[in-house]
């Protein structure tokens, strides 16, 4: 045997290969809370009254991504949204919204059950340039899983849709495998 060879041999000895249903956090059928998508325009060129309907849109395209691919495991967004909006969660954030701190969106989670948490905040740059921010946070231990970053270029309206559902489908994959994350669609 070559020193090569013996070498590798050695390394996978010690290095123990799970397989990936062992690696999982949590059940595929856990339970998933949804925030409503933030806005924050504050660093934008100009801010315009319709920028808040862009925080509408993106909240809508990934609830109803979500919601569709995940059925019977996504809380409900009245009572999430209720949740969010009471006194005791704006307390937790010092104002902002509970979307934007992920203390405040751990409160909302664990109040509902759920095992996963997603936030989503969408960030206008210019008129053509928004970014997209979201994370799937695992409840238990607040630990983020997916942090998302994408600057979306183009008309905001339909770039917010395609960012989120694209965020929503690699959320799924990660639910589904128990917290393992990848980027490869089954």
């Amino acid at each position: 045997m070559s020193l090569h060879t013996f070498t590798i041999l050695a390394l996978l000895s010690v290095a123990p290969v799970l397989p990936l249903a062992a690696q999982a956090l949590e059940p595929a059928d856990a339970p998933v809370a949804v925030l409503p998508t933030a806005l924050y325009n504050d660093q934008a060129n100009t801010r315009e009254a319709s920028d808040s309907a862009k925080a509408g849109i993106g909240t809508s395209a990934l609830r109803a991504r979500l919601d569709s691919l995940l059925p019977g495991q996504v809380r409900p967004f009245a009572e999430t949204d209720s949740a969010a909006d009471a006194p005791t969660a704006r307390a937790l954030t010092g104002g902002p919204a509970c979307g934007v701190k992920v203390a405040c969106a751990l409160a909302i989670a664990r109040s509902q059950g759920a095992k996963w948490v997603v936030l989503s905040k969408v960030s206008k740059t210019s008129n053509l340039i928004w970014l997209l921010s979201a994370q799937l946070i695992r409840v238990a231990d607040g630990t983020i899983i997916l942090d998302d970053s994408t600057e979306l270029k183009g008309e905001p309206e339909a770039m917010i849709r395609v960012g989120m559902r694209i965020f929503a489908d690699r959320v799924v994959r990660t639910v589904r495998a128990g917290g393992v994350v990848t980027n490869f669609p089954t």
